[in-house]
């Protein structure tokens, strides 16, 4: 009975070693998994959803994280409603207040920013970003969608308002719906996941 007794005390104490062993093997995969992440983010600002389907692309190829920039308040609806607003903020150099719903930007060393070219310039609420969140040490990639106005018309500005934060800001991407210039884009910024 002592025997029989040890012997299952042993069987115990070594199964509980090998599963220790086993889970700590599994929090050590796991601690790795977590600690490498995701280090890319992609924050758009869209009103009629165009680029958010811009930006839901642009997550398809690379598997960024993604999240939506939203006014405090929300325009008003109707392009001519919401044009009004957002043209007196331009005019009047407003920058609006933005819903604080980003993830910690430590996390992320490029960020993707996507915005509709509004009179030949980001929205304002893109300055707000800014504002209320610290882009240094980070790489900035615009894109925008516009039915004709070029990715360059924009590209001052971002610049500005990205090297102001401490960002690098590269050259960025009028999407228009040809996901194959978008891919060759993403794959050129080193971007696109590896199965794409």
């Amino acid at each position: 009975m002592k025997f029989k007794w040890r012997w299952l005390v042993t069987m115990l104490i070594v199964g509980l070693m090998v599963t220790g062993s086993l889970v700590g093997l599994g929090q050590s995969r796991y601690a790795k998994a977590a600690t490498k992440g995701n280090r890319t983010l992609i924050i758009y600002f869209s009103m009629s959803g165009t680029t958010k389907q811009a930006a839901q692309q642009i997550q398809k190829y690379t598997g960024a994280d993604i999240v939506r920039l939203q006014r405090a308040t929300p325009y008003p609806k109707g392009y001519d409603n919401y044009a009004k607003v957002a043209d007196r903020e331009r005019r009047q150099g407003t920058h609006p207040a933005i819903k604080r719903n980003l993830p910690n930007l430590s996390r992320y060393d490029t960020v993707l920013i996507g915005f509709p070219t509004w009179w030949q310039q980001p929205p304002m609420v893109i300055h707000t970003l800014f504002d209320d969140y610290d882009f240094s040490g980070k790489t900035i990639i615009p894109f925008t969608t516009s039915m004709s106005t070029p990715m360059k018309n924009s590209m001052s500005t971002m610049r500005q308002i990205g090297q102001a934060d401490g960002a690098t800001v590269k050259n960025g991407f009028r999407y228009d719906d040809n996901n194959a210039a978008l891919k060759k884009f993403l794959r050129k910024n080193h971007l696109l996941k590896s199965q794409q």
